[in-house]
């Protein structure tokens, strides 16, 4: 197989998280290769993600938006957005962080929304 990649990649075995959908679907997913600037996932149907995703591996501390560069049956490969930029890749807890900021955001406006509409 032709090597393209710019960057080489080390085997891991790791477990990771792809969310889509503004974090509302996520798949879990094994990491089989990760660099700096990418990463091989596997896991059970690929086709039902889109091309642009957030991607995490807990084990690292890894959270960062991601790419999809071509996909199969079980498998994808990702290539990680701007990461020359050190502001691209931020801890997992402020990612979780901001996901739990945005949901009661998303419910906030919900009741407000209901407020407005009651009077």
């Amino acid at each position: 197989m032709l090597e393209r990649r710019q960057h080489p990649r080390n085997r891991v075995y790791y477990g990771g998280m792809v969310a889509f959908n503004a974090r509302n679907s996520t798949l879990a997913c094994t990491v089989r290769n990760f660099s700096r600037h990418g990463a091989r996932i596997e896991f059970d149907n690929s086709t039902m993600l889109p091309d642009r995703i957030d991607f995490e591996i807990e084990r690292r501390g890894l959270s960062c938006r991601a790419h999809l560069v071509w996909r199969d049956r079980n498998a994808a490969g990702l290539a990680f957005s701007n990461v020359q930029e050190t502001s691209d890749v931020i801890p997992l807890d402020l990612a979780r962080k901001l996901r739990a900021t945005e949901r009661a955001n998303r419910q906030l406006q919900a009741r407000l929304d209901q407020f407005l509409s009651e009077l």
